[in-house]
């Protein structure tokens, strides 16, 4: 018997149907000598520095730098039942193997080693590798799984990477909460992309606009502009010296064919920026999307930092552009003739090819899918069939005029065979901008004169650095650090495809930056505590140089060509030499935002007794070392489609119960009543849990489907 281990309960269902096992179990599926299991996410996790020493759950200037000799994992406490279910599937007499099916990339191998290794598991492992959910990609990947030592550089990048986030989050974190007396969450990643943004907001307010003037010449054929100036008067000199003379000599015309290259399909980072740019969805927004699509087998793999396609794959891409122009409509007039070579190149492909339709989407109803999926979904249909197609090639004519002992210039082009564009254009029409040079230029012979019949100053002034928008954001993410590297680093940029996303979530959610602008146009600006932040973090916390350096050692540790005990000591050195030579910065205080007031005292922590007092975001503990809080904002009551008062928080916490009727199931719609219990958990955060009156058993099933034991716990002591 061999068991299926994926990362969720979807993928997991999805093997199933393709493998023939139907028979249903609680957390597991049985047939045909597979049985088929999940993780739901991470179920063993890394330890909180409290339960390596008790002293650790106060923060302590005097404890720090906390570097662990022997590393401690835990099983998260809302997924224990599925964890007890993996370690007894593991345990099973006839169960002689394992198949590590977690997503196929550095955080699935993670996801898997730590519960198989938390199990205690010793049986053969061998790996599912797929970079598509369609069935015969799935068969084929049964037909040729890999053996686990192929990942083992996969598996310890992973841990150098986790274990890296925990050093850096959990001592800097510690280290300027207790220096400022603040909570400051300071994260490996998170830290240098708001310096970033902070930077970018301080170029802003601190820029001086500066006007510039230049003349313009204007006749019949043509129409050309001088070089700015920073004095009106030197232009105005200009306009009438040029009046005078009444003419203008052409004394250059040159004339260049030229082309553009079609686009590389995507990768996830492209695909994001885009999808702000375009359709003004969130990093995570389009991270969401494309996860849904994949699943539901409509595009490929998308955590891929690769925009080539291997080899084997040309052959099937013929086929392929004609299946999306008929099941979408894009470019249905056009024949596409198809450049496979543009986008193929084994070498350049990591872990994953580019992002593309796959070829169930002749079996698929594109236009049932939600909005924001189709909207994804159209943008790499799109993208793949400009990507074979031919280049944009135009005629560019520049031409010099001389007026006055002054020479003037323009440029325009005329388009010679529209290529891919035409395409992209038949699906996202272009805005011109009133700044664009014109298309075409009339004719003109060098030498001919031309009578001029209009000379007039153009005034405009110097533009400020443009505030960060995902797009761009993203973009210098990607690059940071690129010019400090050799050029043969092939990985530069600080996060990876997979993380980037997460990190700008997490720096809105706690609140270091904020989106602001309307709906489609969204920037990014800093807030007063994220400008606080970077003011008094160090540079070696802050530098996107630093961090892009760590993130290609991380990758070299993944390819077996750096020591991950190297990689940790320099991490760790680090740290260490931070808190030893850290001083605070002298009048921080009034950069920091001054602490919220506790408001309502509801009644005694049930985690450490003290008081339970109402504040703006929830009801927290006013003990600053204790976990315990109940959000406003609240997930556990909003997947029973109830909200969270002041009456019931009270309740809750006077008696530990409170009575809540009429919840609906997310699955079924059906309502029920049910009494919500509420107790500290392992760290002291507020977990919540449901007791089923009478004649609720089958909306308890349908309650355990839809909700695995949400844990709520206090942000603001949680290290970033």
């Amino acid at each position: 018997m061999k068991l299926i281990i994926t990362e969720k309960p979807s993928v997991g269902q999805a093997y199933a149907k393709v493998l023939g096992v139907r028979d249903r179990h609680d957390g597991y599926l049985e047939g045909g000598g597979y049985i088929v299991s999940w993780c739901v996410g991470h179920l063993v996790e890394l330890s909180e520095p409290e339960e390596y020493d008790g002293r650790y759950s106060k923060w302590e200037y005097a404890d720090l730098p906390i570097i662990p000799e022997e590393w401690k994992y835990r099983v998260s406490s809302g997924t224990k039942k599925q964890f007890e279910i993996l370690k007894k599937l593991m345990a099973r007499a006839d169960v002689d193997s394992i198949c590590n099916c977690c997503d196929a990339g550095r955080e699935g191998e993670l996801i898997f080693r730590l519960v198989y290794n938390k199990c205690g598991c010793k049986k053969p492992v061998e790996r599912l590798w797929i970079s598509s959910m369609e069935d015969s990609a799935i068969k084929e990947g049964f037909e040729n799984l890999r053996p686990r030592t192929e990942y083992d550089s996969l598996y310890e990048a992973a841990l150098c990477r986790e274990r890296a986030d925990w050093i850096v989050g959990i001592n800097a974190t510690r280290l300027f909460s207790c220096l400022y007396r603040h909570t400051l969450n300071v994260g490996r990643v998170m830290t240098p992309t708001l310096a970033m943004v902070v930077m970018r907001e301080a170029a802003i307010k601190a820029f001086k606009p500066e006007p510039f003037y230049t003349v313009q010449l204007i006749t019949d054929q043509v129409q050309a502009g001088g070089e700015r100036m920073k004095e009106r008067n030197q232009a105005a000199e200009i306009v009438e010296k040029c009046r005078t003379a009444g003419t203008a000599r052409i004394s250059k015309v040159t004339q260049k064919e030229k082309s553009e290259k079609a686009p590389l399909p995507y990768d996830l980072t492209s695909l994001q920026r885009d999808a702000n740019r375009m359709m003004g969805f969130t990093a995570q927004q389009t991270l969401d999307y494309t996860q849904s699509l994949y699943e539901k087998k409509l595009v490929t793999y998308p955590r891929t930092d690769s925009r080539y396609l291997t080899e084997d794959m040309a052959g099937m891409l013929p086929k392929l552009v004609q299946k999306i122009q008929e099941e979408t409509g894009i470019a249905a007039d056009k024949s596409i003739p198809v450049h496979a070579q543009q986008i193929i190149n084994g070498k350049k492909v990591t872990d994953h090819h580019a992002i593309i339709p796959t070829n169930s989407i002749q079996r698929a109803s594109i236009s049932e899918l939600p909005s924001g999926e189709k909207a994804v979904f159209q943008l790499i249909a799109t993208r793949l069939l400009c990507s074979v197609g031919d280049s944009f090639r135009y005629s560019e004519t520049a031409v010099e005029m001389e007026c006055a002992g002054e020479i003037f210039t323009t440029k325009g082009r005329t388009i010679l065979d529209p290529g891919w564009k035409a395409i992209q254009e038949s699906v996202y029409p272009p805005k011109k901008e009133k700044s664009e040079e014109p298309d075409t230029i009339q004719a003109i012979s060098e030498g001919s004169v031309l009578i001029l019949s209009d000379v007039k100053i153009k005034e405009g002034q110097t533009s400020s650095p443009k505030h960060f928008t995902e797009d761009t954001l993203l973009q210098m993410m990607e690059s940071a650090g690129a010019e400090e590297m050799p050029d043969e680093v092939e990985r530069k940029g600080i996060g990876t495809p997979a993380t980037r996303a997460g990190i700008i979530e997490k720096l809105v959610q706690k609140g270091f930056i904020e989106r602001r602008g309307d709906k489609k146009s969204k920037h990014l600006v800093s807030t007063d505590k994220g400008d606080a932040l970077v003011t008094v973090v160090p540079e070696q916390i802050q530098s996107p140089s630093l961090t892009a350096d760590w993130e290609e050692k991380l990758l070299e540790v993944e390819r077996g060509n750096y020591d991950p005990k190297t990689f940790m000591a320099e991490i760790s050195g680090m740290i260490t030499g931070l808190v030893k030579n850290y001083e605070a910065v002298k009048g921080a205080d009034t950069l920091l935002p001054s602490r919220e007031k506790s408001g309502k005292v509801i009644g005694s922590c049930p985690s450490c007794g003290s008081d339970i007092a109402e504040m703006q975001k929830g009801w927290f503990c006013t003990n600053k070392n204790c976990r315990f809080a109940i959000w406003r904002d609240n997930n556990y009551f909003k997947k029973l489609g109830k909200k969270m008062t002041p009456q019931l928080a009270e309740q809750l916490i006077r008696k530990g119960s409170a009575p809540l009727k009429n919840c609906r199931s997310e699955r079924t719609g059906k309502t029920y009543n049910a009494t919500v219990t509420v107790s500290p958990g392992q760290n002291g955060e507020a977990v919540f849990s449901l007791q089923f009156d009478k004649g609720g058993k089958a909306c308890r099933k349908a309650f355990v489907l839809s909700i695995v034991s949400i844990t709520i716990c206090s942000v603001f002591l949680t290290a970033a």
